[in-house]
């Protein structure tokens, strides 16, 4: 006999927890959410690079890394650490990793994702036709800076990978896209390059799981629980039950959004989740001469820097296999001194009031993880560097998985409607 699905325990109130929850309470569930922190968004959601970056999903492990690797190994980048460790699960996440890194599984890898982010737009543009939802989202558009002829002409072969068509995505010469954002004059070295998309976009997404948090318990009846860490699940009964430091939460099932914390959780169900943390590191500063208004990667020193709600955020570094989040002043200092030398101008440095580190839970294909691990269990997890952007697609596909006998609730738009706001965001 079939079990009935009535009732949702999410574990993890990021970005991924929180658009799974709305995907289910859609779908009329009764829908629990719970983190050990004090409010939604504290983890990896908390101060990333707030960019919306639908076409940008390229995996991480290509061939241009694999060649790079023993430079990585021996610390020669400032940018991009790989921790030296002989830790089983490290090696096993690492090894799994360089086997993605072929022409082929990267081309794979990236369509996947591509077409996972591109479900996300058309879930945010949902979303924000539905409610007045606040947290900053503007579109802003997207420039990725090569200062390589090599680099540049192999973003240009990804573009035409992707196949999403010139209106989208074009590949422009430095005097082209510094008409479209003039803050490029100030930079010091002059890209080769550019890789544009108009219609991307950017969003604090600690205010977004806040403030989702809130549309939940007003609209659809959501029960939150903070500082109630789960120390364990159990689904001996048939139906979950979450312990936590001071009570026992019960559901039909649990969801694991969990990040980084995932494997904790999973395997006692001989689940292994190949998620390793990859740690990055952020600021936030008054906008300087030339701020610039499009959000902008610098390929070259792995920063991206965005304007929200009036600041300038700069996002950067990888530090794989650091399980700590607690900051590491040196590396901040590293942050500070790449953004000054990338656009020296784009923000008043000395006056940065917000420095933060971050765990992002790596995949080795850079896919997160979805899906069920018994009839009690689900996750949601593994979004990397792509969890602001991946996060709406994902609920929608978890909800589908688990509670396919469900539709969501209609909130007044067709299908065709949600192409048409999804395509122009």
């Amino acid at each position: 006999m079939t079990r009935t699905l009535k009732s949702v325990a999410i574990i993890g109130a990021g970005v991924v927890g929180v658009a799974t929850a709305y995907a289910l309470a859609r779908r009329g569930l009764d829908v629990t959410v719970i983190d050990g922190r004090e409010s939604a968004g504290r983890g990896a959601s908390y101060a990333n690079g707030a960019q919306l970056s639908y076409l940008y999903t390229d995996a991480l492990a290509n061939p241009r890394l694999f060649r790079d690797m023993p430079g990585l190994l021996l610390g020669r980048s400032e940018a991009f650490r790989m921790r030296l460790s002989l830790d089983p699960d490290y090696l096993r996440w690492l090894l799994a990793f360089l086997r993605n890194c072929t022409a082929g599984r990267f081309k794979r890898n990236t369509l996947a994702a591509l077409e996972l982010g591109l479900e996300s737009r058309l879930q945010m543009a949902s979303l924000l036709a539905t409610h007045d939802l606040d947290f900053g989202y503007a579109v802003r558009g997207k420039m990725h800076l090569y200062h390589t002829e090599a680099a540049f002409a192999a973003a240009r072969r990804v573009m035409g990978m992707k196949n999403v068509g010139p209106a989208a995505q074009q590949a422009l010469s430095f005097d082209e896209a510094r008409a479209i954002e003039p803050a490029l004059d100030a930079a010091p070295d002059r890209a080769v390059g550019i890789i544009y998309t108009p219609d991307e976009a950017v969003g604090d997404s600690f205010r977004f799981s806040s403030n989702m948090l809130e549309l939940l318990q007003a609209r659809y009846g959501v029960r939150v629980i903070f500082d109630a860490t789960v120390s364990e699940v159990s689904t001996a009964s048939g139906e979950a039950l979450l312990c936590t430091d001071g009570q026992a939460v019960k559901a039909d099932m649990a969801v694991v959004c969990a990040g980084a914390d995932a494997r904790r959780l999973l395997r006692p169900f001989g689940v292994s989740i190949p998620v390793m943390p990859m740690k990055g590191y952020s600021l936030t500063a008054p906008p300087g001469e030339a701020a610039p208004t499009v959000s902008l990667t610098d390929t070259t020193r792995r920063l991206v820097f965005t304007r929200l709600d009036g600041r300038i955020r700069v996002a950067g570094l990888a530090d794989l296999g650091w399980r700590s989040a607690d900051p590491d002043p040196a590396r901040l200092n590293t942050l500070l001194q790449h953004a000054r030398a990338s656009l020296p101008q784009a923000a008043a440095f000395d006056d940065a009031s917000s420095f933060w580190a971050g765990l992002r839970p790596m995949t080795p294909n850079s896919l997160p993880c979805i899906g069920q691990a018994g009839p009690a269990l689900a996750y949601n997890v593994g979004h990397g560097m792509l969890g602001w952007t991946l996060a709406m697609g994902s609920g929608e596909r978890l909800a589908r998985q688990i509670a396919p006998d469900f539709d969501p609730v209609s909130e007044g738009h067709a299908p065709h409607d949600l192409k048409t706001l999804a395509a122009t965001p």
